[in-house]
């Protein structure tokens, strides 16, 4: 049995599918539910004892399909690892080359990574300094079907000045066994060092943008602007890394993303000027529109989606803020939820439909209604209206999230660590 459904914040499937597939109980309650209002409407032929009791089969229809929809959510959450420290940032990525993804999380004091299939963990290096870690890169760049990783510790944002004792990078090295400890190669560091990825800046070609959150010698985000280096990977990376400037205009620059244009990537950082985009052009790193490419508002997370000639940007505003933005090829912004408890976590991407791009938000502090979580949007096809779904409630105070298919199956998967809660999970998209 199957009803049709488009009801909203459930954590069934998103308004637009055909149907809900009922549960056999809950078919079994829907027909004694119908056999009692027989009965009823037999023993009482009244006009008004007919009316309450249809309206009372109504009700107990509403609630369950409410109930069966919240059962059927389209991800089912399997939880990794319940003794994460914090979480800090996440990388997908084949780290044993058997062809399949595996998750690489920068903990507390540990890089770890997690076997896909029996998702063991596996430490690659710990205790590499004495203030936290904070970020990982991973990505399969000369070709090998492995990743290479690089790392950033050292956290100690509130130290802007000292290379001592703020900011780190290292180049991790591969040993045989992937699976024993690997050695850590220092290279170059600002103060503050916060995220960091491997960019394609053209055939075969790869840099490792890092970015600090912070300019040297700032106070409240004001100051020297940040400087964003791009590190080349020399063919002995024990000796000096080539060093790229990429801008030192910004502040507060919590994050960036990466968008493919043909055989290189661009460059969006978002920050408390925006967003501004940069290209490498071969000998140096350009900005690529004059002036900020966004500057109504500051950024903490800044994602970019394409699909059908269309393109989204997607933007947690401000740094650890409490609005979710969207903003069209014209750049026209729609908040889209409000409220966030310390947005820290986004994504775009097609999960539930195929023909639309919807966006993962999560949070690491409780919100209004005192829950933390992950949510999903989903768009109508002129994406002027987005339909909001659970994906964790109150399970995950979520401090970072990535989406891949993990399995094969062609359906993208959500994986999400989370600090207060301490846990990993993966959320299977069924």
């Amino acid at each position: 049995m199957s009803f049709p459904f488009s009801g909203e914040e459930l954590t069934g499937r998103p308004r637009g599918a055909s149907q809900l597939t009922l549960k056999p109980t809950t078919e079994i309650f829907i027909f004694l539910t119908f056999s009692y209002c027989i009965r009823v409407d037999a023993q009482f032929p009244n006009f008004y004892f007919h009316s309450f009791a249809m309206i009372r089969c109504c009700l107990l229809l509403l609630v369950l399909v409410a109930l069966n929809a919240r059962a059927q959510s389209p991800f089912q959450a399997q939880v990794l690892d319940e003794k994460v420290q914090i979480g800090y940032g996440l990388a997908i990525g084949d780290v044993d080359g058997d062809k399949k993804p595996d998750i690489l999380m920068a903990d507390k004091k540990q890089f770890v990574w997690y076997r896909n299939g029996d998702w063991k963990r596996f430490i690659l290096v710990e205790n590499l300094t004495t203030s936290d870690n904070v970020c990982i890169a991973a990505r399969d760049i000369d070709g090998d079907g492995k990743v290479e990783i690089a790392v950033g510790a050292q956290w100690n944002p509130g130290e802007t000045s000292d290379t001592t004792k703020s900011g780190s990078v290292h180049y991790l090295v591969r040993p045989g066994d992937p699976t024993t400890p690997w050695l850590p190669v220092e290279l170059h560091h600002e103060p503050t060092i916060h995220r960091m990825r491997w960019i394609q800046t053209g055939p075969k070609q790869y840099q490792l943008i890092v970015l600090p959150l912070h300019g040297r010698g700032n106070k409240d985000g004001a100051g020297r602007g940040v400087r964003v280096f791009a590190y080349e990977r020399p063919k002995d990376v024990r000796q000096p890394w080539k060093l790229n400037l990429v801008d030192s205009s910004m502040h507060l620059t919590h994050n960036m993303e990466l968008v493919q244009e043909g055989n290189r990537e661009r460059l969006y950082i978002g920050g408390k000027e925006g967003v501004k985009i940069f290209d490498f052009n071969g000998k140096q790193w350009t900005q690529a529109n004059p002036g900020a490419y966004i500057k109504d508002a500051s950024f903490g997370e800044v994602r970019v989606g394409k699909k059908g000639g269309q393109q989204l940007l997607a933007g947690i505003q401000p740094m650890h803020g409490t609005m979710l933005a969207v903003y069209d090829a014209s750049l026209k912004r729609q908040v889209i939820a409000e409220g966030f408890g310390q947005g820290h976590a986004l994504a775009i991407s097609t999960l539930t439909d195929k023909s639309t791009m919807q966006i993962v938000a999560g949070w690491r502090e409780p919100d209004a209604d005192g829950k933390v979580g992950i949510k999903l949007f989903v768009p109508a096809k002129s994406y002027s209206d987005w339909t909001t779904y659970w994906i964790d409630e109150n399970g995950m105070a979520c401090e970072d999230l990535q989406v891949a298919d993990l399995n094969g199956d062609g359906k993208n998967d959500i994986v999400a660590a989370g600090r207060a809660t301490h846990n990993l999970k993966i959320y299977w998209n069924k």
